[in-house]
């Protein structure tokens, strides 16, 4: 937090900005995802609606979009980043299987690998394998060109703002609180249960989520552990745990962004590295 006076105004201005800015881009694809069909086509931009905002922000504050933390950092960070999301899905979805909350394998997913993959003739154990290779690596460079635009937005400068006049605490909590709202209309519209009970686990496991980013963001001085650790979030819970997972009559109060489970144990990580960030005095 800046003890610079003309600093923390500026910062809070950008932050008007940023928001503002965020919020009218976002609005007009909000709108086209939840009122016009194919959505598809308008989720790339929505993503990208943060770092549009940022850079405008940026060149009306006559300040340099090279100033971003670009940079790639350390690979440990970056690795390490990836991985954490990886490990609280894992944890998520391996209780639900053991605890019967859920089933695994889920048999018409593995059919369907193994036809994709040409493996009919292979176990399915095998098609498992090889997607989960694919998916897990490939398919999470792939979600990476839309991520990059929430990131470059949330965690490549906002939250920088933010440390300017906050602590870390409250860095986390507040992008967290914000970056959720950003997507309750879609949580609303598509969630397809209990909206309250989806909205709510949804903003507990995305602020649990900005914890973890914040402190990978800070410590790396880049915004490449964010966009790893995003991709890995999607992607793992999306197209490998869940469709691994057969479902029941209650799996699905369980399951995905909108069960407790991910809220659950994402927030376990982040009680992790919210203690890191103070025992580092960040």
């Amino acid at each position: 937090m800046s003890d610079n006076a003309e600093e923390r105004r500026e910062a809070w201005s950008a932050i008007a900005i940023f928001l503002l800015l965020t919020t009218a881009l976002s609005s007009v694809f909000h709108y086209a995802i939840v009122n016009l069909m194919p959505t598809s086509f308008y989720v790339g931009p929505l993503m990208w609606s943060p770092a549009i905002a940022a850079m405008l922000t940026l060149l009306i504050q006559r300040r340099k979009i090279s100033s971003l933390p670009w940079q790639w950092g350390k690979w440990r960070y970056n690795v390490g980043a990836f991985l954490v999301p990886v490990l609280y899905v894992a944890l998520a979805y391996a209780v639900i299987w053991g605890t019967g909350l859920g089933n695994f394998p889920n048999s018409e997913t593995l059919s369907e690998w193994s036809a994709e993959l040409g493996l009919e003739g292979y176990s399915p154990s095998t098609a498992a394998i090889v997607m989960i290779l694919i998916v897990g690596t490939i398919g999470c460079i792939r979600a990476m060109s839309t991520i990059v635009g929430e990131e470059i937005g949330w965690r490549g400068f906002f939250i920088w703002e933010l440390r300017k006049v906050m602590p870390f605490g409250a860095v986390a909590l507040v992008s967290g609180l914000i970056w959720s709202a950003w997507h309750w209309p879609i949580v609303y519209t598509y969630g397809g249960g209990d909206p309250i009970i989806q909205i709510a686990n949804f903003t507990v496991m995305i602020t649990a989520m900005s914890v973890i980013l914040a402190y990978f963001t800070f410590k790396s001085n880049s915004l490449w552990p964010a966009i790893m650790f995003h991709a890995a979030h999607n992607v793992y819970f999306d197209k490998i745990f869940d469709p691994l997972t057969a479902y029941g009559e209650t799996t699905s109060l369980w399951t995905g962004e909108y069960g407790f489970m991910l809220p659950i144990t994402a927030s376990l990580l982040a009680l992790v590295f919210w203690q890191k960030a103070r025992a580092e005095g960040m």
